[in-house]
């Protein structure tokens, strides 16, 4: 994809900002006007001091010399108020688009992400997403902060200082100008080199961030296998390769400007010489020679910028592109118009012929049927990969099934929205994610307009109330990032004092007890005894133990139902369940 493709893409996203972007272009261009205008004003005093009461100003009808000169200081004066005010105009509209674009860009991408099914997550880690959610708008900013007005300030400086140099000779301007189209041409050829180059500098910087996220996130690991040197060396070589890369890139880059000052000095030399003799022959004015040479530099000179611009604009193109391609990701779990309400969630959840494969993966999921009534507690268990977590994820609409129908209250789940499918779900994960605040604002998760004395409440059903009372800042204890400031047990209570406070009536629990001692685990078990009286519950163990209680408990094996019934039953029909049941019970005793 092209930077001006990419160009385009960005012009249709930032609709809603053209009012804006016409504002800050008009300062822009008055801002160049003005800014340009002090070169004329020094011819006109040349020709004042030379030509006198012959000057360009005294065929105006000012005589004297000194009015001609009080007139010149006024309108110098007025030309830099208003190039000032413009500066600062332009200055704060650009950097003001630029803030709202990179803000928007953000919450949009950031948005979008949410809405992605969960494949999207397991095809691309969240350090690359990361980095185009920071870095590349970080890029885009960096661009329309000031790029953008660069390139319309030049081709102002081009349009007018053009424009005098026909007036006062086009023989001149042919010859002054005549490098540009060169300069130009040349500089956005070999910036289209530079677009590949500057695309793998981005990869280059995903990488080194996905590395570094993946790291930190694993530090505890690392150091337990003290392989702190191994992934020193890890970041050495992801670094290295971004180093090469972009060493790469500056080599290229930076042969543009030795260029383009062999094309300025080309035409200065043309406006210097061939004005000279002009001037020396009659043909041209002193005035307006000395106008030519000031203005010559300021036409010419500003190309040496035009490269580190364009630079940026390669730059921010290939993030844009990053950008606009996560935003416009289709989405794959698509919401329905039906709300489910909370009565209606207290129905019957039906799977029919079900199947499901993740991507580029065997079957995790073959012709499964089952019904789960409401206010009853299921089970399912199996080895790893049997496709437990898969039927809830299903249930929860992470994923699509490939065929097969899901109902729910004699309804499919697809016809039901997203937003409310999910809020009536209650979800505790073996894999507990707690946001980095305080205790209380993690049990807050679960209901956001919730006050202290409701949060209370949850924790003492979760069994998590007496540990909490114990830490100094009780319930405004900060718990770390991702908790770490707390134990297993306790991360795992805090996510099942969530679930209470959010009261769905359907209450999932993933390996809930998987990662805890027994006195936590007895803890856990009987906060489910009291909180899964009324509503539909979901265990999916490990520990059979945990899910004697059951109400049905299905056996899975290799993505199909292969026994169903209560602890008691599947024990008496001696099948799988009960081989695992014998299983675990001699680890115990052992």
């Amino acid at each position: 994809m092209t930077p001006t493709t990419s160009l385009l893409r960005l012009i249709r996203y930032a609709k809603p900002y053209r009012a804006r972007i016409y504002r800050a272009t008009a300062f822009s261009v008055l801002n160049k006007i003005f800014d340009i205008a002090p070169e004329a004003l020094i011819g006109i005093a040349v020709d004042t001091v030379v030509n006198k009461q012959n000057s360009f100003l005294a065929s105006m009808g000012f005589a004297n010399v000194m009015s001609q000169l009080v007139l010149l200081a006024g309108l110098t004066l007025f030309i830099w108020i208003f190039e000032s005010v413009f500066e600062y105009l332009y200055s704060i509209s650009w950097r003001g688009i630029a803030q709202s674009i990179q803000h928007e860009l953000r919450l949009s991408g950031y948005n979008h992400v949410q809405k992605l099914d969960m494949a999207h997550f397991e095809k691309n880690s969240s350090g690359q997403l990361m980095s185009i959610l920071n870095d590349d708008i970080n890029q885009l900013e960096r661009f329309l902060d000031g790029g953008a007005n660069a390139l319309i300030q030049l081709a102002v400086t081009v349009v007018v200082i053009g424009g005098i140099f026909v007036y006062f000779s086009p023989l001149i301007a042919v010859f002054a100008i005549l490098p540009t189209p060169f300069i130009i041409y040349g500089t956005f050829k070999f910036q289209e080199k530079l677009a590949p180059l500057y695309a793998n500098v981005r990869r280059r910087v995903a990488d080194i961030n996905v590395r570094l996220a993946n790291n930190l996130s694993g530090m505890s690991t690392i150091k337990s296998y003290t392989a702190e040197n191994f992934e020193t060396e890890n970041i050495r070589a992801e670094s290295l390769r971004y180093l090469e890369a972009n060493t790469k890139t500056i080599k290229v880059s930076s042969a543009v400007i030795p260029i383009i000052r062999m094309g300025i000095l080309t035409g200065f030399l043309c406006t210097m010489v061939l004005g000279g003799y002009l001037t020396l022959n009659g043909t041209l004015q002193v005035g307006a020679y000395s106008i030519l040479i000031y203005l010559t530099q300021r036409l010419l000179w500003p190309f040496t910028g035009l490269a580190m611009v364009v630079d940026q604009y390669q730059r921010a193109m290939a993030s844009v592109q990053n950008i606009l391609n996560l935003i416009e990701t289709p989405i794959k779990i698509e919401s329905g118009i039906i709300e489910l309400s909370s009565l209606q969630a207290q129905g019957p959840v039906e799977f029919k012929n079900v199947n499901f494969a993740y991507e580029g993966r065997t079957a995790n999921l073959v012709q499964v049927s089952l019904a789960i009534s409401g206010g009853q507690h299921i089970a399912f268990v199996g080895a790893t990969g049997s496709g437990k977590s898969t039927l809830v994820k299903l249930l929860m609409r992470f994923y699509q099934q490939q065929s097969g129908e899901i109902f729910w209250n004699g309804l499919e789940i697809e016809k039901y929205t997203l937003e409310s499918v999910r809020r009536n779900i209650g979800f505790v994960s073996q894999d507990v994610f707690l946001i980095n605040g305080t205790i209380a604002e993690n049990i807050l998760y679960g209901k956001l307009d919730a006050n202290l004395d409701e949060v209370k409440i949850a924790a003492q059903a979760a069994e998590a109330h007496a540990f909490i009372m114990q830490l100094p800042q009780q319930y405004q204890t900060q718990v770390g990032e991702r908790g770490i400031q707390l134990s297993g047990g306790q991360r795992q209570r805090i996510s099942l004092a969530r679930a209470v406070l959010k009261n769905p009536p359907v209450l999932i629990l993933d390996e809930a007890t998987s990662a805890v001692d027994n006195e936590t685990e007895a803890a856990i078990l009987r906060s489910i005894d009291k909180i899964s009286q009324g509503r539909t519950t979901i265990s999916i163990a490990h520990r059979l133990s945990t899910i004697r209680k059951a109400n049905v408990i299905h056996v899975l094996d290799s993505g199909s139902i292969v026994e169903s019934g209560t602890h008691t039953e599947l024990l008496n029909r001696g099948g799988q369940y009960a081989a695992l049941w014998q299983l675990q019970a001699e680890e115990i005793h052992k």
